[in-house]
């Protein structure tokens, strides 16, 4: 095995959206020696690091961070990279991705002698910048010891939750949650406002009883989200409400597990996100 991960080591990190900008950001602010690479040349403004021309480019990195897209922007810079990277490399996969892409993408790294975990984060790009993320870690436990000093600038908290794939598997299930309660407050909200009540006055009410939760502490927090994205491009149906649900309908299609509430949420509930959005400040 080669030496620790420290300091010195160059440290490579691709995809500069909402989440990947600010964790490159913390990153370097927290000492790294990064090198940074996004399709989009524009996303590298504002970072103090040496911008990669291509995925070729990471490839002398002791660890690489993944915060691309989808399911087929990881495996193209995986498939891109697994062949070219130092042995006992780590590739640090923050994108959602379904259980079953993080299996095979840590198999085809082992076979090159190259450590992969599937590290999705929670949290934010506020929390994000701060270095204050939640990372679900999945994947051989000596592998993320290794790679503890990265994850540590760019988290507050990093729980292994098991092998590989067990990280996606458990950010899909946050992310049902908090959309299915994202929803019920769409919903609760929808019918006050029927009712000639505000929406300030009803999140004022819960606050301190029953219907409290992250959501209604966090109102607004969503609205903001979009608005990146659409600062960014990034389309409708590669945004979290939208992928990320459709993400849990295929993954229980894989284990034949149901789930009806998130079968119905991904059939509606970006569409009523965007709306809200689209409306500006909440009343």
């Amino acid at each position: 095995m080669t030496d620790d991960i420290d300091r010195t080591s160059p440290v490579g990190f691709a995809g500069l959206g909402n989440l990947g900008h600010p964790m490159a950001q913390a990153l370097l602010r927290d000492g790294w020696r990064l090198t940074v690479y996004d399709r989009d040349e524009r996303r590298t403004d504002g970072l103090d690091a040496e911008i990669a021309a291509g995925p070729a480019d990471l490839a002398g990195c002791r660890v690489i961070g993944l915060a691309v897209p989808d399911d087929q922007a990881v495996t193209e810079l995986v498939d891109a990279l697994a062949s070219e990277l130092q042995t006992d490399s780590v590739v640090l996969v923050h994108s959602t991705i379904l259980p079953a892409t993080a299996k095979r993408l840590a198999q085809k790294a082992e076979s090159h002698q190259v450590g992969l975990l599937d590290v999705p984060v929670s949290g934010g790009a506020e929390r994000a910048l701060t270095g204050s993320l939640t990372v679900m870690a999945g994947g051989r436990a000596e592998v993320l010891d290794r790679v503890r000093p990265v994850l540590d600038s760019v988290a507050e908290t990093v729980l292994h939750v098991g092998p590989a794939g067990a990280g996606a598997a458990v950010k899909l299930a946050n992310q049902l949650m908090m959309f299915s309660a994202l929803a019920g407050v769409h919903e609760a909200l929808g019918l006050a406002a029927a009712y000639d009540v505000p929406e300030q006055t009803v999140l004022d009410a819960v606050s301190t009883s029953t219907g409290e939760s992250w959501i209604t502490r966090n109102w607004g927090f969503f609205d903001r989200v979009a608005a990146a994205y659409d600062e960014g491009g990034t389309p409708v149906r590669d945004r979290p409400w939208a992928k990320d649900l459709w993400d849990v309908v295929a993954a229980a299609r894989d284990c034949d597990v149901q789930v009806p509430v998130a079968g119905l949420l991904a059939q509606h509930l970006a569409e009523r996100v965007e709306a809200h959005a689209r409306k500006g400040p909440a009343s």
